[in-house]
């Protein structure tokens, strides 16, 4: 799997930051905060990954959102997009089952860093 720059650097700042999160106003004009999972990149489009909370800090169901990631430029604050198209969605959504069999994978490995 392949990440763009601002992707790579925005994983980079999760890692760093594992309770990073971000507050999304609903169309119904509800808040709800949401931790940052990863931005994946897919045919050279970014895409944020993020898990709603409740008021407690907690997910029960483990459905995640998918959001385009825009940057338009390095001062600018990142912007979330809707994404409309179903195809393009599962696009995304296939790409981030892709990341959690990655993960799984390399965690079930347990590759020790000294043998390298």
């Amino acid at each position: 799997m392949e990440f763009s720059k601002i992707a790579t650097d925005m994983n980079t700042k999760i890692q760093n930051d594992s309770s990073m999160t971000v507050d999304i106003e609903l169309e119904s004009g509800e808040n709800v905060t949401c931790a940052i999972i990863i931005v994946l990149t897919v045919k050279e489009k970014d895409y944020i990954v993020l898990l709603p909370l409740d008021k407690n800090g907690k997910n029960e169901d483990g459905n995640v959102w998918f959001y385009q990631f825009i940057v338009k430029s390095e001062d600018a604050e990142p912007e979330l997009g809707y994404i409309a198209d179903d195809d393009e969605y599962e696009q995304v959504a296939d790409a981030f089952d892709e990341y959690l069999d990655d993960v799984e994978f390399d965690e079930m490995i347990d590759v020790d860093p000294d043998d390298e």
